[in-house]
């Protein structure tokens, strides 16, 4: 069965874009998830600016073909991949970084799993929505938008 997006694909700008990258501190050792990535802009970002590894997951496969050619027109493309997938059934136990640009009533619905699959440490960044009750640990205007950031905490 093919599924159908449930979000449109709506392109993040760069400014915001290296904003939550900045705003998350990505760096060399990190692994970036942009759940429903689009064009893959954010990952390809993260690779060329930050030298971070990343992974997009987009379930449109004409998004994901054109996020491949972005990532080798950047050079990038050994140090990013891209998936068709459903971001609720994508594995996320090795991100250190998840990007979203969903809507809140995503963001609720992915909280749980987020939750129960990032390490302590891994951070979440959010373009204009939140997550509901659960307070960002910062957060920051950028040319008009909102953007959230979560850290994930230990068990102690």
């Amino acid at each position: 069965m093919v599924r159908i997006p449930e979000i449109p694909f709506v392109a993040t700008s760069d400014e915001v874009a290296e904003a939550m990258l900045r705003l998350a501190g990505v760096g060399e050792r990190d692994v970036v998830y942009d759940l429903g990535c689009g064009d893959g802009g954010i990952v390809i970002k993260a690779a060329q600016h930050h030298r971070a590894r990343g992974v997009g997951v987009d379930l449109n496969p004409d998004l994901i073909r054109r996020a491949r050619v972005h990532a080798d027109q950047a050079g990038v493309g050994n140090s990013v991949r891209f998936e068709v997938n459903d971001l609720f059934e994508t594995d996320l136990h090795d991100a250190t970084v998840v990007a979203l640009y969903l809507v809140p009533e995503m963001n609720m619905r992915l909280r749980p799993k987020l939750l129960r699959e990032l390490r302590a440490g891994s951070r979440i960044v959010s373009h204009n929505f939140a997550m509901g009750d659960w307070p960002p640990d910062k957060e920051e205007v950028v040319d008009g938008q909102k953007i959230y950031l979560w850290t994930i905490r230990g068990t102690d």
